[in-house]
């Protein structure tokens, strides 16, 4: 920590792994901070409980890609696609929707879009590792390398687009099959025959403990957690010009220099109250747990043909993956969940020889020593997360919309709105994560 005394008070909204960060990097640098959020830190209210575990340097993909709009058809009408849209929400997203697709137009434009997403994860499991080291809990972080397994070399070859954004930005990694796959995927089932195997990754073994570690950590030095729902700002005068004064919250007012949003896909409407305009809906994804494989996936698996995440966590074997587009307060699809499930015990020859996985999921029966779980992906069209000082009030700073990476990418997001708000020399450029650009869309 600085050596300074705190005499500037920062509010951090949201406790998941980019709030938890924000304040790290805050308290570091001598700040008094406040952390807002109405439940506790790693609590299954946020999307770094549940994501897929993932410390990927390789995350450099956008979801929009060239020629995914021929695509949209088959995810309205397709039960077991892994984009699933609500055709009766596609009123409320299609602002939202045409920018995404937009953003996948061209090959030179995801190249930009990966260049500005490879600056936040290119170090994303060492950045880890020491945050893990300095707040006590370095177990949570192993790096073992990740695997992409495919059916065969051609359908890797089918996503050449994709891995030629990686080596641009200086993925490295080494093709396996035959023993040497069988070697990293020993319990992986025979329809998996190639692999490219990325030793630079890495992942978290429990999320959610993860982020309440580092809360707790800061909390013990000094850094206050209000459980409260952040509604509004107070400005000295009127926005565009007007200077914070205070975060308002439903538990009252807290007077503060600066506050940073980093609430989620909540953080829209908290944005909207600082003054600015951001397109930023949910991806909502979901995971299923199985408590008792019998076995450990290590390296973290992502088979191509499937695009989920599959990690051996301290809470048991997690699948988590799909993206379901529908407003945030829909009833979950646990059909979703049961895509996941039914692939696992298709691949995983292990789990499928347990009774207890078998049983199908519906909306109110879960089998013994199964867990599952939904919650929101904060998305922005451009996949690119909003970092930067508010334009619509001074002193308001945002922290959200890291989309697939957040846990990834939360420490050097963190470092880099610190560097910000400093004013000093940021660690990379800054400008692609700007919130003008929504203006210039």
């Amino acid at each position: 920590m600085s050596s300074s005394s705190p005499t500037r008070h920062a509010v951090v909204i949201g406790a998941g792994i980019v709030g938890v960060c924000c304040a790290y990097e805050l308290w570091r640098d001598g700040y008094r901070v406040t952390l807002v959020e109405h439940a506790s830190p790693g609590g299954e209210q946020a999307a770094s409980y549940g994501n897929g575990a993932w410390l990927s340097p390789s995350s450099v993909v956008p979801m929009s890609m060239p020629g995914l709009w021929k695509k949209i058809p088959g995810y309205l009408f397709n039960a077991d696609s892994p984009l699933r849209l609500r055709w009766w929400a596609l009123p409320m997203l299609a602002p939202w929707l045409l920018r995404f697709l937009l953003a996948g137009r061209s090959k030179a434009q995801v190249q930009v879009t990966a260049r500005a997403l490879s600056q936040l994860l290119h170090d994303a499991p060492e950045r880890h590792r020491v945050l893990a080291d300095a707040v006590g809990r370095p177990e949570l972080i192993r790096k073992a390398g990740l695997l992409y397994p495919y059916p065969t070399r051609d359908s890797f070859l089918a996503e050449a687009l994709a891995w030629q954004l990686r080596r641009e930005n200086g993925i490295v990694w080494e093709e396996v099959e035959g023993e040497r796959l069988r070697a990293l995927a020993p319990d992986l089932g025979p329809h998996y025959r190639f692999g490219i195997h990325v030793p630079a990754g890495g992942n978290c073994t429990n999320p959610g403990d993860y982020v309440a570690a580092i809360a707790t950590f800061l909390q013990a030095r000094g850094v206050a957690l209000k459980q409260a729902r952040a509604l509004d700002f107070a400005r000295a005068g009127a926005a565009p010009s007007g200077a914070l004064e205070a975060v308002l919250t439903d538990q009252g007012r807290i007077d503060c220099d600066l506050a940073i949003i980093a609430a989620g896909v909540h953080s829209r409407a908290l944005a909207q109250a600082a003054g600015d305009r951001v397109f930023l809906e949910s991806e909502r994804g979901y995971h299923v747990v199985f408590e008792q494989p019998g076995f450990e996936v290590t390296p973290p698996l992502m088979p191509g043909d499937a695009k989920m995440a599959i990690t051996s966590t301290t809470r048991g074997f997690r699948v988590s993956g799909q993206v379901e587009l529908a407003t945030i307060g829909a009833a979950p699809d646990w059909g979703r969940a049961e895509l996941l499930r039914r692939f696992a015990l298709n691949h995983f020859p292990a789990l499928a020889g347990n009774a207890d996985h078998t049983a199908r999921i519906d909306g109110t029966h879960l089998p013994k020593g199964l867990k599952r779980w939904m919650g929101h992906r904060p998305s922005t069209p451009d996949g690119l997360p909003v970092l930067g000082p508010s334009q619509g009030t001074r002193g308001v700073f945002h922290a959200f919309g890291h989309g697939h990476v957040g846990l990834a990418s939360a420490p050097a997001s963190a470092r880099l709105l610190a560097d910000l708000i400093r004013g000093g020399p940021s660690i990379f450029d800054a400008r692609p994560y700007a919130i003008q650009r929504f203006r210039r869309g």
